[in-house]
């Protein structure tokens, strides 16, 4: 089944483009169009209603461009946000949620730690999911103002390794053996965060699990394209300079009001 419309990611900002990467790479031949609410960065603040008309904002700009499935690349969006959508658009769209499962199944320590925004940690979705773990600890961290640093391009700043260490020493000195990044935006500090904790805890995060997801859908619902590889489409309404610094200049960003 052939079908040449695009796949179609929003994220609050840059952060969705480490789950955009994942499916770039996995599914080359793909057009995809990346919106980055960067002007309404972070979601991870804002109410439950807020986050789910800033979703279905996004989503409508993504359907004017005729995407064939939507893939919510924000922890915070999808664990507050994606049942609402399902329900309205006749769409298939792909969530993206802390991937406390492999952590818990396979931390030794029987603790892990999870950093992430209030509104995932907050939300009905993470805490259902955290109840089928009773017999892990699960050390949970508020990354109170990591989004906006990495939104102004801050991610190898003194303020952004402060901040690193004070959310994860306690994590390192309760045992965690896996940490769970639960927001789109937080592979950008993995480097910094490898500098922080000890080598034997493994650092996980989503990206690839969507990717694959996004695979599958398309083999059973709505089509791969059938032609070769297309380049990327991103949009900002913001200045697209912190975007385009994390895309390596590689693409171009358009700035545009939505």
């Amino acid at each position: 089944m052939n079908n040449d419309q695009p796949i179609g990611i929003f994220d609050s900002g840059i952060g969705g483009t480490s789950i955009w990467r994942e499916i770039h790479q996995l599914l080359p031949n793909e057009k995809t169009i990346y919106l980055a609410d960067s002007k309404n960065a972070p979601y991870g603040q804002k109410s439950k209603q807020e986050i789910i008309a800033l979703s279905m904002k996004n989503t409508d700009f993504l359907l004017k461009m005729k995407c064939k499935l939507i893939v919510v690349a924000c922890n915070t969006a999808t664990t507050n946000a994606i049942q609402e959508l399902r329900e309205k658009y006749d769409i298939p769209f792909i969530g993206i949620e802390p991937a406390i499962k492999p952590a818990a199944n396979n931390s030794k320590t029987q603790t892990i730690g999870i950093l992430a925004t209030k509104g995932t940690l907050n939300s009905e979705l993470f805490n259902k999911t955290t109840e089928m773990f009773q017999d892990t600890k699960i050390i949970e961290q508020v990354g109170y103002g990591l989004v906006q640093l990495i939104e102004n391009g801050q991610i190898n700043s003194p303020e952004m390794t402060q901040l690193l260490q004070s959310y994860l020493k306690p994590m390192i000195e309760a045992n965690i053996d896996y940490l769970v990044l639960g927001c789109s935006h937080y592979p950008y500090l993995i480097p910094q965060i490898k500098k922080i904790v000890p080598p034997h805890i493994q650092i996980i995060d989503s990206g690839q699990a969507v990717a694959k997801q996004t695979q599958k859908i398309l083999n059973d619902k709505v089509g791969f394209s059938s032609t070769t590889k297309k380049t990327p489409v991103f949009y900002t309404n913001t200045n697209p300079k912190v975007l385009s610094e994390i895309l390596e200049g590689k693409y171009l960003v358009e700035q545009i009001d939505f």
